[in-house]
């Protein structure tokens, strides 16, 4: 391995390590959107209010999907030797967002 390749490798590493970080990070944050919720519940909020703060987590949980389907997407184009890999990546990545999307 030589020594530029090397560092692309850490840059890579460290590029999901951030990447994770930041993705737990959102999810805690939403964790705590549904608790606020279910506080809200138990507290006998307007249906109007909890439902805000449900629309609310859903945007949150729907960006949060969205970001780690282009992870994905990323590594996998990262990855390709040729260009037939990355067609069939996306095709990949399109069939995900398209059950789940």
């Amino acid at each position: 391995m030589t020594q530029s390749s090397s560092r692309t490798r850490v840059a890579t590493l460290d590029m999901r390590n951030a990447h994770t970080s930041s993705m737990v990070t959102r999810l805690r944050r939403i964790e705590g959107q549904l608790r606020g919720i279910q506080g809200m519940i138990e507290a006998d909020a307007t249906c109007e209010a909890v439902a805000q703060q449900v629309a609310a987590a859903r945007r949150a949980l729907d960006r949060a999907f969205y970001e780690i389907v282009a992870c994905s997407m990323e590594a996998e184009l990262e990855s390709a030797a040729n260009i037939e890999a990355a067609r069939a990546a996306s095709a990949q990545v399109t069939k995900i967002l398209a059950k789940y999307g």
